[in-house]
């Protein structure tokens, strides 16, 4: 092991060990405190902004492309994959901890997407972008903050992630169907090129109409399985309480794997306060056509990735006689369905595990797209040259093994997630601010609709063509 190696390992021992999951916990209950549990106390109004989610215009997606964009990158293989393992090394009690870090980064993907949308812009084309490199630059006045967060989800979106993506797909397919890893490889990499090349919208209308048949089609599925042993859930459910809680007999001694692996599982799942999904919610158009009601359907992208999806999983594996043998990752979620409706289940996983990640992979080009401003790289070169790199990596990580790589994408994501989260604290009484704005029109009966006046939009560095209809 050379030096560098060594190095980012420690690193990303203290990153990923503890340094994010007290950081990420604690934003959570800041701003579940700061917001008064807005993700309990107005959770039903999340489903009520979702019936008119699909509006949109010419300068950008609608809300609902927006949230299919978000929970494409974040309904990934580690649905399926790191719930498994999650459980085999957490055993039963990291599901409790997954669900309940799930319920605080609700707040926290309201705090960022809110933020994303209030500082986005319009580019050259008329189109909306934004971000947390957006709210850097213009809420914190920080341009080399937005350099540093965009430098890292530049590495790690554009070119490491989408690889490891796709060396899941391929390994799923060649062990399911003995299909050659560069065959898959090739292919997913053409498909992704053809809907990559028409750009965010394209994207977006590809992840309008996967992600909903994607998630649909495996919430189904597990619905069945779970109904059909209905009289066992109850036990599952307080063994996952007692497990958790260390209330179970010679289980005490696993709380601490399962806080650890649990929470873990929950960050890098539902990924709030990571900051890539502002990406995708700073390009809609919202409706009520306010910054707070794209903080909502993102809210929900987080509760659908994680309490729905990623419980799913986790009820499957832990109806399976074998969930503490010696089956690890997404093996074991295979044989955990194939137990449960025969030997189609293990090649369903494997088709899910394509759907799955195939929408993450052509997500996370719209993220590493979208920062290109900050690198100066947004010009014709720039967008051609992550283009390349990024098919070229798509190919390259179909057939190879990535540890240095994937161990130098986590210190990327972490030192991104740690940028993000200082701004997102620093940016906590504009959050709170814009909040209060939209529930007081709300109160009142009115659309809410965000008119800052002519000394919010010079103190908040707004920009004017995107609220400035207030200002003359």
């Amino acid at each position: 092991m050379t030096f560098i190696e060594q190095w980012v390992g420690t690193v990303n021992g203290y990153l990923w060990g503890s340094v994010l999951i007290y950081l990420l916990t604690g934003c959570g209950i800041w701003f579940t405190f700061r917001l008064k549990a807005i993700q309990l106390t107005k959770f039903f109004h999340m489903f009520t902004l979702l019936k008119s989610s699909r509006k949109s215009n010419a300068h950008g997606i609608s809300s609902f492309q927006a949230l299919c964009t978000s929970l494409a990158a974040r309904v990934g293989t580690g649905n399926l994959m790191g719930v498994a393992v999650a459980i085999s090394l957490g055993g039963a009690g990291a599901v409790f901890w997954m669900w309940l870090i799930a319920i605080v980064g609700m707040a926290t993907a309201f705090a960022e997407s809110t933020l994303g949308q209030l500082y986005k812009e319009k580019d050259s084309n008329g189109n909306f972008r934004g971000g947390p490199a957006y709210y850097m630059s213009k809420g914190l006045k920080n341009r080399h903050l937005a350099m540093v967060f965009s430098l890292c989800l530049f590495f790690g979106y554009g070119f490491v992630f989408s690889s490891v993506q796709a060396n899941s797909i391929t390994d799923a397919f060649n062990g399911s169907f003995g299909i050659n890893p560069v065959i898959t490889g090739v292919i997913i990499t053409l498909a992704t090129a053809y809907i990559i090349m028409g750009g965010l919208k394209n994207i977006a209308r590809f992840a309008e109409l996967t992600v909903p048949f994607m998630g649909l089609a495996y919430f189904i599925v597990c619905i069945v399985v779970i109904g059909q042993n209905i009289e066992l859930i109850p036990a599952i459910i307080m063994d996952i309480i007692n497990s958790a809680l260390g209330l179970k007999e010679a289980g005490s001694g696993l709380v601490g794997a399962a806080i650890v692996q649990g929470v873990k599982r929950g960050l890098y799942s539902n990924e709030a306060g990571m900051g890539s999904a502002p990406n995708a919610a700073a390009a809609a158009v919202p409706y009520p056509p306010h910054p707070v009601s794209q903080g909502y359907i993102q809210m929900l992208a987080v509760f659908f990735d994680t309490i729905v999806i990623c419980s799913c999983t986790a009820f499957l594996i832990l109806l399976f006689d074998g969930h503490g043998t010696e089956i690890k990752g997404i093996q074991l979620t295979q044989q955990a369905l194939a137990f449960q409706v025969g030997d189609w289940g293990s090649d369903f996983i494997t088709v899910a595990i394509l759907l799955f990640g195939f929408t993450s992979i052509v997500a996370n080009f719209a993220y590493a797209e979208n920062n290109l401003k900050y690198l100066n790289l947004d010009n014709l070169l720039g967008h051609w040259f992550l283009r390349v790199g990024f098919l070229a990596m798509l190919v390259f990580g179909s057939v190879a093994s990535l540890p240095e790589v994937i161990a130098l994408a986590d210190l990327s994501t972490g030192l991104m997630t740690v940028v993000n989260v200082t701004a997102l604290f620093l940016l906590t009484k504009v959050v709170v601010a814009v909040t209060k704005d939209y529930h007081q029109q709300l109160a009142k009966g009115q659309l809410p609709t965000y008119k800052p006046n002519a000394q919010q939009h010079k103190s908040l560095h707004l920009s004017k063509d995107v609220w400035g209809d207030n200002v003359k």
